[in-house]
């Protein structure tokens, strides 16, 4: 008889960073999907994806229409990228931080970072987008994202994290682009 695999419910909790310089954040969210603490098991991906599908496609003001691909930020951002995709059926693209001689580059800022520097690629007028990372905090880098997609004629659909601090204003600042966000779960950050 095969086995049945419960996936746990998805966690999130901020932990303190041990090493930090003067432009990081002292603390991280960190979450079930990463790997830092507990093996993944791939199921967990699946209904991770499957759960951020949902709701992307009820919490979205008017619907989506259609959605040319997902964009994911570099580190964090893959495992929700990969998982979003693979439950939408829609392909995916990874924001990195490398400046590389390639078509239809967007570089924006992740003010809160080593080196601050993400660049989009493939970017034309047009293009229909979901945004995605694991975490938001302040907002500052998909509000950035959004606006340099924008300048590149782009449209920005939402936001998709996995993990929203609710208490740095990410929500406010993204409302007030029109750019919907949507989070699995949401958690207190610290002060």
């Amino acid at each position: 008889m095969p086995e049945t695999l419960t996936t746990p419910p998805f966690s999130a909790r901020i932990v303190e960073r041990l090493s930090v310089n003067a432009t990081s954040r002292r603390e991280r969210v960190i979450h079930s999907l990463d790997g830092l603490e507990d093996p993944v098991h791939p199921d967990a991906l699946t209904t991770a994806g499957a759960r951020l599908w949902q709701h992307l496609q009820y919490q979205v003001p008017g619907g989506l229409g259609r959605v040319d691909f997902l964009l994911g930020l570099d580190a964090g951002g893959i495992v929700p990228t990969v998982s979003l995709a693979g439950a939408a059926r829609l392909p995916y693209k990874i924001a990195w931080k490398l400046h590389l001689p390639l078509d239809g580059a967007v570089r924006f800022t992740e003010p809160h970072a080593m080196r601050t520097d993400v660049f989009a690629y493939g970017i034309a007028p047009g293009h229909r987008i979901v945004l995605v990372d694991d975490e938001i905090t302040t907002g500052g880098t998909l509000a950035d994202l959004t606006c340099r997609l924008r300048e590149a004629g782009a449209v920005p659909l939402a936001a998709v994290c996995l993990v929203e601090d609710t208490t740095r204003g990410a929500r406010s600042l993204l409302d007030g682009l029109n750019l919907p966000l949507i989070s699995l779960t949401t958690i207190e950050g610290a002060a």
